[in-house]
Parts: structure tokens; C-alpha cells; sequence
């Protein structure tokens, strides 16, 4: 899904897992806000999850995934594979309309609602309307420079925001 919504990027490189998501909150065609939180980290930090869609619909679905990894200890394949049935199954969850991206140290997953649970072959994620844009870049950074993950993303999402009208600069990352 890549709505009219925000860019989550997620890389893995050299040990280390980071996450961003811009700050921008549009309805319509207007600017609501420029500082949105739209990443946080779960399961005693260990695990950094993103959303891109309704805010209400993605900070609902975030609670619902750190009650998965608490359920199954931090097996985070476990929690997002049962989060996603329950999505698809549930008549409350079914309605919202957002995607995950979660990951820890050794895999990252798309979450949706049509019960996708996507790991890439490639440590390299995205999702929301930026989303295409911040994978391109961050794909050919990760393959073709010695760039740090962490470098790699703020690089990857300026890039975004200079191409998505519904990106900004305002970014809020998380490391593992």
C-alpha cells in the first residue's frame, strides 16, 4: 500500500538496525503538521516499528504488535504473521487502514491488513507514499557505498522528501 500518507524506511548494515519516518501529517491537500511521531520502539526497545497511514488506525496497530511480542517473547516472525491474521480476520481491525513496518536485529516485515507479511531479500524497507522514492536511494546507497545504515537512511529520506509532496525533512529515527 502506498497511500498519501508518509515515508517509513527502514536498513540493516554492519549490525546495526535504524528506522526513520518523516513528521508530515496531510489531509487533503493541506498540511496539518510537520513534527508527527510516526516510529517507535517496542518490546523493551528491542524491536522499532513504523506506520504509514491513519495515525489513530497505526499507533492502534503498534499497541496490538507489542501485545504479540509479548505474547511470543520478541519472536517477532511469530507476532507479526499472528498480527496479520488477526487483521485480516477481526471486524474492528479489519476497518483500519495503516501498514507496519516492524523490525529487530535480524529481520524487518511489511504488515498489512490484506495479511501480507513481507521480509525483503534485502535489509532495505519502505513503505507509505515516499515510500518508493526512500527505497531507490537507500537500495542503491546500501549496494554501492560503504555508507553506515544510519547514514544510508537520513540520506535516503532527504532524498524522499525533496520527491514526495507528502514527505518533509522533519525525520524521527530509531537505532538498534
Amino acid at each position: 500500500m502506498n497511500s498519501r500518507s508518509t515515508t517509513i524506511l527502514v536498513v540493516r548494515k554492519n549490525g546495526k538496525t535504524v528506522i526513520a519516518g518523516d513528521g508530515q501529517v496531510t489531509l487533503g491537500h493541506s498540511v496539518m503538521k510537520a513534527s508527527a511521531k510516526k516510529i517507535r520502539k517496542l518490546y523493551d526497545g528491542k524491536v522499532v516499528v513504523g506506520f504509514a497511514g491513519s495515525a489513530a488506525d497505526g499507533l492502534a496497530l503498534m499497541e496490538r504488535l507489542e501485545e504479540k511480542l509479548n505474547k511470543f517473547r520478541g519472536n517477532l516472525l511469530k507476532a507479526a504473521v499472528e498480527l496479520a491474521k488477526d487483521w485480516r480476520t477481526d471486524k474492528f481491525l479489519r476497518r483500519l487502514e495503516a501498514v507496519l513496518i516492524a523490525a529487530d536485529r535480524e529481520k524487518m516485515f511489511l504488515i498489512s491488513g490484506n495479511g501480507d507479511v513481507i521480509e525483503p531479500d534485502e535489509p532495505v524497507l519502505a513503505t507509505g507514499s515516499g515510500g518508493d522514492f526512500a527505497r531507490s536511494a537507500a537500495l542503491a546507497l546500501y549496494r554501492n557505498t560503504d555508507m553506515e545504515a544510519r547514514e544510508i537512511v537520513e540520506e535516503a529520506m532527504k532524498i524522499a522528501s525533496q520527491i514526495c509532496i507528502y514527505t518533509n525533512n522533519n525525520f524521527t529515527i530509531e537505532e538498534l
